[in-house]
């Protein structure tokens, strides 16, 4: 089964579209991972949203930010993949899809992101490279990684 990605700038995404990102973020990264955080920064207006659809289910999500709106190049993040989908690789369509559409919309090939450290050889089967040390972000291990 391959998912369906819908991409839209945020004016463009419909009120239940953007209740079932919020509930999936908040899903995973307040309440799975124990992190009590701000997760609506007033980024999301400037991102591009990428929702990754099973049947009628939002099974994956991130953002995309044109260089200079959060990092210096462009960048991905709050990249998550349902709980109960995360046996079906779904991650690595999500992130192909983030990197081809940083190159049509944005027209960059440079990308950088925050990674949870555990991820770093995932990111790395896709071209990023470990541009730091470990941090804390949150109070969870992170690294910056990035495709030149």
């Amino acid at each position: 089964m391959k998912q369906e990605f819908k991409i839209k700038r945020f004016k463009e995404l419909s009120t239940e579209e953007l209740y079932e990102i919020l509930q999936l973020r908040s899903e995973v990264f307040v309440v799975e991972q124990n992190c009590v955080y701000q997760d609506m920064d007033g980024k999301d207006r400037k991102a591009i949203h990428i929702l990754g659809y099973l049947e009628n289910d939002l099974a994956s999500y991130c953002r995309l930010f044109d260089a200079g709106d959060y990092f210096e190049a462009s960048s991905i993040g709050r990249v998550v993949v349902s709980p109960k989908h995360r046996d079906k690789k779904l991650g690595h369509e999500l992130i192909k899809t983030a990197i081809k559409t940083i190159q049509s919309v944005f027209n960059q090939t440079a990308i950088t992101i925050s990674a949870q450290q555990y991820l770093t050889k995932f990111y790395q089967s896709h071209g990023f490279v470990q541009t730091s040390e470990m941090y804390l972000e949150d109070d969870i291990p992170h690294v910056e990684m990035k495709i030149q």
